[in-house]
Order: structure tokens, then sequence, then C-alpha cells
């Protein structure tokens, strides 16, 4: 049963690194773009969904001793992705979009600037302190025994990420849009020629992505009640790496990482080395960079230098 629980806590927290890598894994599929403020969009998220429950009444109610509603948990994710899907189409016109043209090391190093701008301008906004997230759902034990916890939060972390993976993948694959981004990842030049509007398909993109990244932000943020303008930082990273790890650019080698970094972790708490939880991704980054740099997943191509 202690396995079983390790398994069920590297779900859950896989869950969320798959929703953040599908970010990373879509605007590189597109733009061929690292966009290391991914994780702060990530933050933006989280304070989101704390001003919208403020706004919403939820934290009177949870304050009270209550519970809110379905629906204004429901409403506080909607809020919050659609803050983080407008910030990401913010960030990609007015940061990415003058350097789309230009030598791919000006987009990278505009990146770190954009990341570095939403940390700080978090702490000059939002205080530098860590605030309490409110509960939004309560801590109740499903399934409680002497080795095993399974949390209803934990259900619904699952439950949302799969929901949330399945509305991605039928975008992508069974609408317009989706066939768009497809033609643009694959040959930007064709694809204008066929009449196909890239800048609007690389704003959905980035909205998108920073979408589930912001969903990412409150599912971790009811699981680990804390949040700081800082806490995108390595949760970023980590994601990135899942992203590589499954193959940058495809979206199930995204979900495949995401799982595997949250199994890799919860592991290595479980043999008692949770001081080494945050270099595991590290570690794992430069194994697959070594022995498969394209990925599980990922496609090696030649490129023309």
């Amino acid at each position: 049963m202690e396995i079983l629980q390790q398994v069920i806590n590297g779900l859950s927290l896989g869950a969320i690194y798959a929703l953040i890598a599908l970010g990373y894994t879509m605007v590189y599929g597109v733009m061929k773009l690292i966009n290391f403020a991914h994780g702060d969009v990530y933050m933006l998220g989280a304070y989101a969904g704390v001003f919208a429950a403020s706004g919403l009444g939820a934290v009177a109610v949870i304050n009270a001793g209550g519970h809110p509603g379905w629906w204004i948990v429901v409403a506080i994710f909607v809020i919050a992705m659609a803050a983080c899907a407008l910030a990401g189409i913010v960030i990609e016109r007015f940061a990415y979009r003058p350097l789309r043209h230009q030598p791919r090391l000006a987009a990278l190093i505009t990146a770190i600037g954009v990341s570095m701008l939403l940390e700080y301008g978090g702490q000059a906004v939002f205080s530098p302190d860590p605030r309490s997230f409110p509960a939004l759902i309560p801590d109740i034990a499903l399934i409680n025994t002497a080795n095993f916890r399974l949390s209803l939060v934990q259900v619904v972390i699952v439950a949302v990420a799969i929901l949330l993976m399945i509305g991605l993948q039928f975008i992508i694959m069974h609408t317009k849009i989706g066939s768009a981004m497809r033609a643009v990842s694959q040959d930007q030049t064709a694809a204008v020629l066929m009449g196909i509007n890239t800048n609007a398909v690389i704003a959905f993109t980035f909205a998108i992505g920073s979408a589930l990244a912001g969903a990412g932000g409150v599912l971790n943020s009811i699981y680990t009640p804390k949040i700081d303008p800082l806490m995108g930082l390595l949760i970023g990273i980590k994601a990135f790496v899942a992203a590589v790890l499954g193959g940058i650019g495809s979206v199930p080698g995204a979900v495949l990482g995401g799982l595997l970094m949250g199994f890799a972790e919860t592991g290595v708490v479980a043999v008692g080395k949770s001081e080494y939880r945050d270099a595991i991704a590290f570690a794992i980054l430069i194994i697959v960079l070594l022995l498969r740099p394209a990925g599980i997943l990922g496609k090696s191509t030649a490129e023309k230098v």
C-alpha cells in the first residue's frame, strides 16, 4: 500500500507538471522558442485564483468554516485561466512578436528578461512575503488506511488535468485553429502562403499554453497552499525538464515527461532522500541530453546551419 501511496502522490504532482510542460512544448512546436517566462505565468495563475476567490466571496465562506460551492470553484478556475491567457497574449504581442525574425538568441534573452520582470514585478505588486491560498476544495480523505490515503484534492487535481488534456487534444486534432497550429508548426512559411494568419495562430497558442499554466497554478496551490512571486521559478524549470524528457514539441511527450517527473520526485522522497527532490530534475535533464537529446517521444531532425 505504501507503493500505491507514492504512485498517487506522483500522479498528482506529475499531472501539474504535465499541464505546465504543455505550454513549453506548444510554444516551441509553433515558434521554436523556449518561453522561460512560462513558469511565472503559472505564478500569475495562483495569484489570480486568490483574487478571484476573494472577489467571489469564497475566502469569506472558508473563513467562516464553510466550503464554497462547486460553481464558485469552477468560476475561480476559469477566471485564473482567462487571466493567464490574456497575460500570454500580451507577452507574445509585445515581447516576442517584434523579435520573430531576429536571431533566436535575441528571443531567448528576451524570454529571460520577461521572466525576471514578472518575478520582481510580482514582488513589487503582490509583496515578496508568502501568502496562504484558500482551501477551495475540502481536504477530505476518500480512502484512509494505515499506509494509504486518497484525498478529494488529489482526485480533483488528476481529473481536472485529464479533462484539460483531452480538451487540448480535441482542439489540436479536430478544430480549424488546431489544424492551423499544426500547419504553422510544420512550416510557417508554407502556412502563410496557404492564407493562414500566423500571428493569430501563435497568439492563440500562447493563450492556450498560458491558460493551462494558470490551471496548474491554482491546482498546485490547492495541493500546497502557499504562494509567492518566485514560486514559478523552480517549478517552471522542472516542467521544462519534463517537456525535454518527453520530447520538446510533442504534446503526448509533455504529458509523459510530466508524469515521469512526478514519479521520480516522489520516488526520491519515498526512499528518504527528500533533500534531493529538486536536484532530480537537473539529473534527469543531463541524462536525457546525453542519451537521447530529442526526448522519449521526440524525433531527431537535421537543421541547416
